[in-house]
C-alpha cells in the first residue's frame, strides 16, 4: 500500500482501515487536480480549504465517507467535474453527500433574492429539497457547517461589505442551525467570528478586557478545581474537573440583554464537572452547594428539562472562594459528548447499530420543517420561517400523547390549546402542566407536558384578548378568538361592549366623559359601533384606557384630575436627559452611537463640553478603562413631566394569607411605586378592604394595574377612588 505523504492527510487517515485510507487518498488527489488552477482570496491554493474542512469534521469524529465528501464538496460547483463522475468513482453515498452540499449553496441565493425583492416559487422548492437532503443524511449539513466555519476563519481577506454580508448570513442561518443540531463547539465559534466582523470595536474591546483578567482568572479556577477534586474524592465521586472561558458573543449578548457593563458579568469564571452517571450529577451538585452558598434563581436543571436542542446539564451559580461569583456546570461524559458534538456524536455509534434517541429527535425537527409544504407562497417567506424556526426563542412542549408542539417563548397553555385546534382553544377552561393544574396565564417551558381541560359547550372569554391579563401571546391564537367573536350576534356584542365600557370607566372613576367623543377617538362613527368592537375584541381595554386618558378633562376639573405627587424635582438637563444627583449640565448626544428615547444610556463627563450621552452598549464606552471609567455618570431619559402622579386605589377582597404580598409584588413587577397603604379586615364577613396610594404616569398605566389586581385570587373589586 502506498504511503501517505501529506501530514494533514495522514492525520485524517490515521487509525482507519486500509480500504478507507485508499478512498481518502483518492478523494484528496481528485480535489487537488480539480482545484489546481484555483486560489483563495488569502492567496493559498483552494485545495487547502477543502482539506481544512475535512480536518474540522475529523475533530467531530465523523466517518471516512463524510471526510471524502468534504474534500470533494466544491468539485461539482466550481470545476468541470460532474456529479455522475463522482458517483462512478466514489459510489452513491459520497456522491449524495456532495450533491446535498452543492444544494446548500442556494441558501446564499435566498439572501440576495430577499434584498432584491425577487419572489419565485421554485426557489422555495429548492430549499425544501435541501431540507429533505438534510433530513435523509444530516452529514450534508455537517459538511456545510464545517465549510462555513473555515470560510469564517479566513474571512478577513475579503472586502468589508462581503465580510458583513457573510457574517450576517452566518449569524442568521448557520449558527442557529448548529445550535439546533446541538453542535455547540461550532455554534460558539461561528457566533464569535460573526461578531468580530459585525461589531469589531466591541469585539476587540472584550478580547482586550478578557486578556487582562485571564491570568488572575486562571489562578482562581485552578484553586477552585483543587478544592472540588478533594471534596469529590471524599464523597466517593469520580469526576473530571476543568475550567472554561465564556464565549465572547455570549458575553456581548448578555451585556446587551441585561444592560450590564463588563465588570457586571459574573459567570466568566466557570468550572465544568464531568461524572460517570446521571445520579452522580446530583450528588456532585450537593457537594458544590455544601461548599459554597448558592445564588437564588441561578440554578437550571437541563437534565430533567433538556433544552430544545436536547442539551442536558446542571447549571448553578455560587459565591465561591474569596466571595467571587462562580458558574458550575455538571454533566455526564455522554451528555458532554452530545453537547459538544450534537448529531455528529451519532456517527460514533452508527456501525454498532446503537439507537441514539437524541439524534432521532434532532432529525425529527428537520422533518417537521418539510410539513410546511405549500404554506409559504414565496421563497422569501419560506426562508424567513426557516430562520425563525432555527433560532432559540421557541419552547417545545408535549401533548399527553407525546406529540411535540412548537410555540414562541412566553406562550401559555391557552396558546397551546389553540395550536392543537381552534375548538380545543374555544372550549378550554383549564390546564395541567406536568400533572399539576396551573393558571391559563402560566408561561410554558421546554419539556412541559400540557393537558388541556375543556367543557362540552365552552366559548372564548373576552378577557383572553386583554393584553394586560396575559392569556394569549401568539398572534394566531388571538386571531382565532377575534374571529369567533366577529361571527357572534351583533346585539350580543353591543351588550357585552357596553358592560366592558361601564366596568372600565367605573374602575377608573371617570365620570362625565362623552361616549360619542370616545367613539370618534377610536375611529368609530357611532357609539354602537364602538360597543360592538369592544364586544368582539377588536378594541381591547388597553386601547380604551389610552383613549380615555387622551380625552380626560383639563386639570382644573377636580373630579378627574390626578393629584400630582409633591416631591423634590430631579434635575433635567437641556436635551431631555435627567442626570442623577447632579444639577443642570450641558448635554450632547454622542454621534458614535446615536441613542434614541428608551435606549439604555449612560453619560460621560467630557473636558469642557459637558456630558455626552451614549448608549450603554456603545463601543467607545466599552473600551473605557481606568480613570476614564470614573467619569461615567448615571443618566436617564427625561419624562414629558418632571413629576409623577399619585392615585388612590380601593381594593375589596376575601381575606387570605399572602394577599397584600401578591399585590405589592404585582406593583413591583410593573415598576409602580407604592407610597402608602392601609388595610383592615371585617371579621363578620371576612372582607379585607385596602386603600393604596400609588405613583403612576397616566390613566393607561392605572387601568393596566387595576385589571391585573382584579385577576388575583379572592379579589372582588379593584378601582380608583376620588
Amino acid at each position: 500500500m502506498e504511503k501517505v505523504s501529506d501530514p494533514r492527510l495522514e492525520a485524517l487517515s490515521n487509525r482507519r482501515p486500509d480500504a478507507q485510507q485508499q478512498v481518502l487518498r483518492k478523494a484528496s488527489a481528485w480535489a487537488g487536480r480539480a482545484h489546481r488552477e484555483q486560489w483563495r482570496a488569502s492567496g493559498e491554493p483552494y485545495y487547502q480549504h477543502v482539506l481544512a474542512v475535512a480536518e474540522i469534521l475529523n475533530e467531530l469524529k465523523l466517518d471516512y465517507e463524510t471526510l471524502a465528501a468534504a474534500m470533494l464538496h466544491d468539485v461539482v460547483e466550481d470545476t468541470e467535474v460532474t456529479l455522475e463522475d463522482v458517483k462512478a468513482e466514489f459510489g452513491p453515498v459520497i456522491a449524495g453527500l456532495v450533491d446535498g452540499v452543492t444544494k446548500m449553496e442556494q441558501i446564499g441565493e435566498f439572501q440576495d433574492l430577499a434584498l432584491a425583492g425577487v419572489r419565485e416559487q421554485h426557489q422555495a422548492e429548492s430549499l425544501r429539497k435541501l431540507l429533505l437532503a438534510m433530513a435523509e443524511d444530516v452529514r450534508v449539513v455537517l459538511i456545510k457547517l464545517a465549510d462555513r466555519l473555515h470560510n469564517m476563519r479566513t474571512l478577513k481577506h475579503l472586502d468589508p461589505e462581503r465580510q458583513r454580508r457573510i457574517a450576517r448570513e452566518t449569524l442568521n442561518i448557520y449558527a442557529p442551525l448548529a445550535n439546533r443540531l446541538g453542535i455547540w463547539q461550532i455554534k460558539w465559534e461561528l457566533e464569535d467570528l460573526s461578531l468580530s466582523f459585525l461589531e469589531p470595536e466591541a469585539y476587540n474591546t472584550l478580547v482586550a478586557q478578557l486578556k487582562e483578567t485571564r491570568e488572575e482568572r486562571e489562578r482562581y479556577i485552578e484553586k477552585v478545581i483543587g478544592i472540588l477534586n478533594t471534596e469529590m474524592q471524599k464523597a466517593g465521586i469520580k469526576a473530571l474537573i476543568s475550567g472554561r472561558s465564556k464565549h465572547i458573543n455570549s458575553i456581548w449578548r448578555k451585556m446587551q440583554r441585561k444592560h450590564l457593563d463588563f465588570d457586571q458579568i459574573f459567570d466568566m469564571r466557570a468550572v465544568r464537572i464531568l461524572v460517570q452517571e446521571e445520579k452522580d450529577c446530583y450528588a456532585a451538585l450537593g457537594v458544590v452547594h455544601g461548599l459554597w452558598r448558592h445564588i437564588p434563581r441561578e440554578f437550571d436543571d437541563y437534565i430533567a428539562n433538556p433544552k430544545e436542542n436536547l442539551y442536558r446539564s446542571l447549571h448553578t451559580a455560587v459565591v465561591g472562594p474569596e466571595g467571587r461569583t462562580l458558574e458550575i456546570q455538571i454533566r455526564t461524559e455522554e451528555m458532554h459528548r452530545h453537547s459538544e458534538l450534537g448529531v455528529a456524536a451519532h456517527w460514533r455509534y452508527k456501525e454498532g447499530g446503537h439507537f441514539d434517541p437524541g439524534y432521532e429527535e434532532k432529525i425529527a425537527w428537520l422533518r417537521q420543517l418539510l410539513e410546511w409544504k405549500d404554506e409559504e407562497r414565496t421563497a422569501n417567506d419560506f426562508v424567513d420561517r426557516f430562520k425563525t424556526e432555527a433560532f432559540q426563542e421557541r419552547v417545545y412542549v408535549l401533548t399527553p400523547q407525546g406529540k411535540i408542539i412548537d410555540l414562541p417563548q412566553g406562550a401559555t397553555p391557552l396558546d397551546f390549546a389553540y395550536e392543537v385546534h381552534s375548538e380545543v382553544g374555544h372550549r378550554c377552561r383549564g390546564a395541567k402542566v406536568n400533572g399539576r393544574i396551573v393558571q391559563l396565564t402560566y408561561e410554558l417551558h421546554n419539556g412541559d407536558q400540557v393537558e388541556v381541560l375543556t367543557t362540552r359547550q365552552g366559548v372564548p372569554s373576552r378577557d383572553w384578548l386583554n393584553p394586560h391579563l396575559g392569556y394569549l401571546k401568539t398572534s394566531r391564537a388571538r386571531a382565532r378568538v377575534r374571529s369567533w367573536f366577529k361571527h357572534q350576534d351583533h346585539e350580543l356584542n353591543v351588550s357585552a361592549g357596553r358592560a366592558i365600557l361601564d366596568r372600565e370607566l367605573h374602575r377608573l372613576s371617570v365620570t362625565g366623559l362623552s361616549t360619542e367623543k370616545l367613539a370618534a377617538r377610536l375611529n368609530c362613527q357611532q357609539v354602537d359601533e364602538l360597543l360592538a368592537a369592544l364586544g368582539r375584541g377588536d378594541i381591547n381595554t388597553g386601547q380604551l384606557a389610552n383613549a380615555v386618558n387622551d380625552l380626560m378633562p383639563k386639570p382644573e376639573v377636580q373630579e378627574v384630575e390626578l393629584p400630582r405627587r409633591t416631591r423634590k424635582k430631579r434635575p433635567v438637563a437641556p436635551g431631555g436627559f435627567r442626570i442623577l444627583g447632579v444639577g443642570n449640565l450641558l448635554t450632547t448626544t454622542a454621534r458614535c452611537c446615536h441613542p434614541v428615547p428608551n435606549d439604555p444610556i449612560v453619560g460621560y463627563i467630557t473636558r469642557g463640553r459637558g456630558v455626552t450621552i451614549h448608549r450603554q452598549d456603545c463601543g467607545n464606552i466599552l473600551r473605557l478603562q481606568g480613570q476614564d471609567r470614573d467619569r461615567l455618570i448615571e443618566v436617564e431619559w427625561g419624562l414629558p413631566s418632571d413629576e409623577g402622579y399619585l392615585a388612590d386605589v380601593s381594593i375589596e377582597a376575601y381575606d387570605r394569607p399572602g394577599l397584600l404580598r401578591d399585590i405589592t409584588a404585582l406593583l413591583a413587577n410593573e415598576k409602580i411605586n407604592l407610597s402608602g397603604v392601609h388595610t383592615g379586615t371585617d371579621k363578620s364577613d371576612g372582607i379585607a378592604r385596602m386603600s393604596l396610594t400609588v405613583e403612576i404616569t397616566d390613566i393607561g398605566q392605572l387601568s393596566r394595574v387595576l385589571t391585573q389586581i382584579g385577576q388575583l385570587p379572592n379579589v372582588v373589586e379593584a378601582r380608583r377612588k376620588l
